[in-house]
């Protein structure tokens, strides 16, 4: 391995639009205008209600920083020209996939074509982090960093609520999308050749039209030389975005490093990460590493100590362990959206207060 493999790394954030009344909004004029603002850096998403935003290529934790942050201010402005606020989370609180209409574009069109109603449903949105690996060193690096990612999945969730209902999990848009038959955490593979066979016989079988629309919560880039890594849900506050991305990055590179690895059973890393998406932070988590429940802050915790030597030789221990520490403090967002759901007794609020800390320095509602 040379020192460069999980040196530069990129983010994809997707959001979703919402009116003044905080429902979600029929607006593809903002993927427009926030493309005429930052070019391909902004692309429409599935539904209209909808927006993609990619960063540069990013070498440190402080370009990374401020790239999401360039891009979020970017958002907020295309979507105020519209009347619109940009909604981070996983999952609308109350709208339905019902009165949302479908991107122009036949990309769109084939996807409903091949996945029908299960691609109208779409209303989810997510975080992905990109990762520089070398092509043959994708798939065993992704081996090793499988069972991390239901506890990856547990700090970003904040996703409670799904059609006006309080779902139970933390994180529903991974159950939502779980119903797609190319979901979840890949398989031991061992060789990118084990992987590539993989991918050949799912396209021959007609479940996806190339490698890009098998969407396995982290998988080998089919464009980059990157471990793409796409388990989170949209986070709204910008630090816990940047702490996932260098969570991902810090995790990739101690992988690659590995010489020794002993696989987990694929049902424990399935239960983990149904476990993660049922409670987030709260409570207990399975650790697949020992079929053990274990405390959240534990497992936060000890994933910190896993990557802390990687963490200080990119100069980025001390940013991350105080931003782990905050998350751990405050909770997720889908802990604080039931926190104002309590106090409030509206999904409406709830809106407000998830758009209001993506934009802090925005109207304090979207009423």
């Amino acid at each position: 391995m040379t020192v460069d493999i999980g040196r530069t790394l990129g983010v994809e954030e997707e959001y979703a639009l919402v009116g003044p009344d905080g429902a979600l909004a029929d607006a593809p004029e903002v993927a427009a205008t926030a493309h005429r603002l930052i070019g391909d850096s902004a692309t429409p998403e599935i539904s209209t209600s909808q927006l993609e935003v990619v960063t540069l290529i990013c070498d440190s934790l402080s370009m990374v920083r401020s790239q999401i942050e360039l891009l979020r201010r970017t958002a907020v402005q295309a979507a105020a020209e519209h009347d619109c606020r940009v909604l981070a989370s996983g999952t609308h609180p109350f709208s339905s996939w019902r009165d949302q209409r479908m991107s122009k574009g036949d990309v769109y069109k084939r996807l409903v074509e091949r996945w029908g109603l299960l691609a109208r449903q779409q209303l989810i949105t997510a975080q992905h982090v990109h990762v520089g690996v070398p092509a043959d060193l994708c798939v065993p690096v992704l081996d090793r960093i499988g069972p991390d990612l239901p506890l990856l999945l547990a700090m970003s969730a904040s996703s409670p609520y799904w059609e006006g209902e309080d779902t139970g999990y933390a994180s529903y848009r991974s159950m939502w999308f779980s119903r797609w038959p190319v979901v979840g955490t890949l398989p031991v593979l061992g060789t990118r050749a084990a992987y590539d066979a993989l991918v050949a016989s799912l396209i021959a079988t007609g479940v996806a039209e190339s490698p890009s629309r098998l969407y396995w919560d982290a998988r080998p880039s089919e464009r980059f030389p990157t471990v793409e890594v796409r388990v989170a849900d949209t986070m709204p506050l910008l630090d816990d975005a940047v702490l996932h991305a260098a969570l991902v990055r810090s995790l990739v590179r101690v992988a690659a490093r590995e010489d020794d690895f002993l696989p987990v059973p694929p049902d424990l890393v399935r239960a983990a990460r149904w476990r993660a998406a049922r409670f987030g932070l709260e409570g207990s988590l399975l650790d697949p590493a020992t079929g053990a429940l274990v405390p959240a802050a534990e497992l936060v915790r000890d994933l910190l100590r896993r990557v802390r030597e990687d963490l200080e030789e990119l100069g980025d221990w001390d940013e991350v362990s105080t931003l782990a520490e905050e998350l751990l403090a405050r909770g997720t967002s889908s802990t604080r959206q039931r926190r104002v759901f309590a106090q409030e007794g509206s999904l409406e609020a709830v809106v407000s207060s998830v758009v209001a800390e993506f934009d802090p320095e925005g109207p304090g509602s979207a009423d």
